[in-house]
C-alpha cells in the first residue's frame, strides 16, 4: 500500500497529455453536463482556486501548503472555458498501487458530471502508468460519493474507526483494480 499520507492530511480524508478535451463521446446513460469543460493538470497558479473551493466544500478543508506539496502527474482540475475550476481530484502513485487523496466540484458546479469525469480520466492515466490498484477513504455518511465510486467500480475492503474529524467519522476504504494498459 501507499505510504502514509502527510499529517495534516489525516483531519480529511506526468504521464497524462496537458489537456483532456471534455467534449467527446460519451456512453448512453453517462453522466450529462450542459457546460463545456476541460480537464488539465493542476498548475501552481491553480492553488488559491483550490483552496477556495476546498473552503466552500469540506468542514475541515486542506491547507494551500497541502496542495502544492502533491502537485503533479495525477492532480488534475476540470476547467471552464474561462479557466475557471470547478473541480478538481488530488491522488499519488506510488509503484503500482495509487491514491485518490481528494476529489471536490465546486458547488455551483454539482450534478454535472465532473467528478465522475475526472476520476475516470485519472483512473485511463493511472493504467498507464503502470498503476494496478488505485485506494481512496471517503466518509462513512458521504453516501453520494460511495455511490460515486461504487459506480467506478469500486469496491469497500475495510473501515477506519474515528479517521476524520470535525465531525469525527469513520472512513470507508474503497478500492479498484486497474487493466493493464
Amino acid at each position: 500500500m501507499c505510504p502514509g499520507p502527510p499529517p495534516w492530511w489525516r483531519t480529511r480524508a506526468r504521464w497524462s497529455p496537458p489537456t483532456v478535451d471534455w467534449l467527446r463521446p460519451r456512453p448512453a446513460g453517462s453522466a450529462h453536463t450542459d457546460a463545456p469543460y476541460r480537464i488539465r493538470l493542476a498548475e501552481p497558479a491553480d492553488l488559491p482556486q483550490l483552496a477556495q473551493i476546498e473552503r466552500s466544500v469540506f468542514t475541515d478543508p486542506w491547507p494551500e501548503a497541502g496542495f502544492r506539496e502533491l502537485l503533479g502527474p495525477f492532480t488534475r482540475v476540470a476547467v471552464t472555458g474561462t479557466e475557471t475550476i470547478a473541480g478538481y481530484l488530488v491522488a499519488r502513485r506510488v509503484l503500482d498501487e495509487a491514491e485518490i487523496l481528494n476529489l471536490a466540484v465546486h458547488p455551483g458546479h454539482l450534478r454535472r458530471g465532473l467528478g465522475t469525469e475526472l476520476v475516470r480520466d485519472l483512473l485511463a492515466d493511472l493504467a498507464r502508468a503502470g498503476a494496478r490498484r488505485v485506494f481512496l477513504e471517503v466518509r462513512a455518511s458521504n453516501l453520494g460519493a460511495q455511490a460515486l465510486y461504487r459506480r467506478l467500480g469500486f469496491q469497500s475492503m475495510g473501515r477506519r474507526l474515528g479517521y476524520y474529524s470535525n465531525p469525527r467519522e469513520d472512513a470507508l476504504i474503497l478500492s479498484r483494480e486497474l487493466a493493464a494498459s
